[in-house]
């Protein structure tokens, strides 16, 4: 659930890349907020665990404009990815204004990536959250390898909801701010929808 903040009129939104490990969410945030410019990032936090960790940083977005003449600031969080870290992801996916799902596009991931996919619906289920009505975006991560699955099983695999799906090679950079921009793009949409109803936005 989005933060309001009346003082200094902004809006905290918290998006989640979530996934099997060794996916690329780790990756795509480090990328992300390598390549925004310093005043409008915060600093990155790391909380490391023995083969896993759970990244975390803010930022404030130069071209996304306001909701009702507040600034949007959105926080983006990575999950470990390793099954035996499941309270962890609940718990940092607790709140979530929109997910971020990356896939693994190597053949030999498939089930992993399915195995993830089922654990996000439930773990969404398990907060009382309709996965069907928050805000989700798909990216097929890895696309540069020449043994990668093709898009069409992929998405016939994961996206059953039909969401928004972007390709990306998240160590190259590639597909890494369209797959932000696009999820960044459905939390306003919902965000806005809110604020048409004032009785709401005071929640």
């Amino acid at each position: 659930m989005s933060l309001v903040n009346y003082s200094t009129r902004e809006i905290t939104c918290k998006i989640v890349y979530y996934g099997p490990g060794r996916s690329g969410k780790t990756t795509n945030l480090q990328h992300i907020h390598a390549h925004l410019p310093e005043d409008r990032r915060g600093r990155m936090i790391s909380l490391a665990t023995e083969t896993d960790r759970t990244l975390f940083f803010d930022y404030l977005p130069l071209d996304l404009g306001s909701i009702s003449g507040f600034k949007v600031r959105f926080q983006l969080y990575t999950v470990p990815g390793q099954v035996y870290y499941d309270s962890t992801r609940k718990l940092v996916l607790q709140g979530a204004d929109g997910v971020v799902f990356i896939a693994d596009s190597q053949p030999s991931r498939r089930e992993e990536n399915i195995d993830s996919y089922r654990n996000l619906q439930d773990n969404l289920l398990a907060q009382g959250v309709d996965p069907r009505t928050l805000p989700l975006c798909l990216q097929l991560n890895k696309r540069d390898l020449p043994e990668a699955m093709p898009r069409e099983e992929l998405d016939a695999t994961l996206n059953y909801r039909g969401a928004p799906c972007y390709e990306a090679s998240a160590s190259a950079g590639k597909g890494v701010f369209e797959t932000l921009r696009g999820i960044s793009e459905q939390v306003l949409e919902r965000l806005n929808a809110r604020f048409q109803r004032p009785e709401s936005a005071t929640r």
